[in-house]
């Protein structure tokens, strides 16, 4: 099959959608290091920077327990993706080779619930945390996430598994291999990239999330980074300079995760897109 080379408009239209895409990002680390005097006014917009400095990083750690935020992050958004991808694969794994009745029906209970606005479930889900003294706790904040983020996970982990030949796990069967074994040696390391790519998803999903964070967790030594972030607004000021600041620091590990990781996260959302 002959190729057809890419023309002139495919790279300049490449070139202004990276563009747009990183406009933002861009600005953002503009922002962070113009000094007070140069986000507002007349130099506000202006790309180059007269007297650069690193000050607001500084203030930003220095002013707030902006590390204790980014740890908390941290724990809840791993644990979440450890146990999320833990139960989804096995629930994934049922629900693609299982045969049992229903099977349509969990899987619309399972994309139902990922359908609820999270401000429709927030109440009745900060009642229950409180009645059982989970405010203010990773664990609070676990929960939620993780119910929030099995839908997406099962859903992709499901397709995954059943892009597997099911005669491997016969086979496993005949050598005396448990369902459980099966699991763990036979669909786990063929699967390996979708799980890699949906914990990816989750971790980014937990990591970013705001609403249930700021509603849960209302002690200052149990912020998120974006609830902290939010936080940085005072009465009559707004630092956006801090803000920017924040905000790169909190970008920077998911970009480079995700540069780091590439290969499999694309090998994972292009697994089974060409038909054998």
């Amino acid at each position: 099959m002959i190729q057809k080379k890419a023309g002139p408009l495919f790279y300049l239209f490449l070139v202004g959608f990276l563009f747009v895409i990183m406009f933002p990002f861009f600005w953002q680390l503009v922002a962070s290091i113009k000094p007070p005097g140069e986000l507002f006014g007349d130099r506000a917009f202006n790309v180059l920077i007269e007297n650069p400095t690193i000050e607001n990083y500084i203030r930003v750690f220095s002013a707030r327990p902006f590390g204790r935020y980014l740890w908390n992050s941290f724990v809840v958004a791993s644990t979440t993706t450890l146990v999320s991808i833990v139960i989804a694969s096995i629930a994934a794994y049922a629900i693609a080779w299982v045969k049992f009745s229903g099977k349509a029906i969990v899987l619309g209970i399972v994309l139902a619930v990922s359908m609820f606005p999270q401000i429709a479930t927030i109440s009745p889900i900060f009642l229950f945390l409180q009645s059982v003294g989970l405010t203010n706790s990773y664990l609070g904040l676990i929960l939620p996430y993780t119910t929030f983020a099995l839908p997406l996970a099962i859903w992709n982990l499901t397709a995954f598994f059943r892009k597997i030949p099911y005669d491997l796990a016969e086979a496993a069967k005949v050598d005396g291999a448990s369902i459980l074994q099966t699991l763990t040696r036979v669909f786990f390391p063929l699967a390996l990239p979708g799980i890699f790519t949906t914990a990816i998803l989750v971790f980014i999903a937990a990591w970013n999330e705001f609403l249930f964070a700021l509603t849960i967790n209302t002690e200052e030594a149990m912020k998120t980074v974006p609830v902290g972030i939010a936080m940085f607004q005072g009465q009559y000021t707004m630092p956006w300079g801090e803000i920017a600041a924040a905000s790169i620091v909190v970008t920077v590990p998911l970009v480079i995760m995700v540069l780091i990781f590439q290969k499999r996260i694309v090998s994972g959302l292009t697994a089974g897109a060409v038909k054998e």
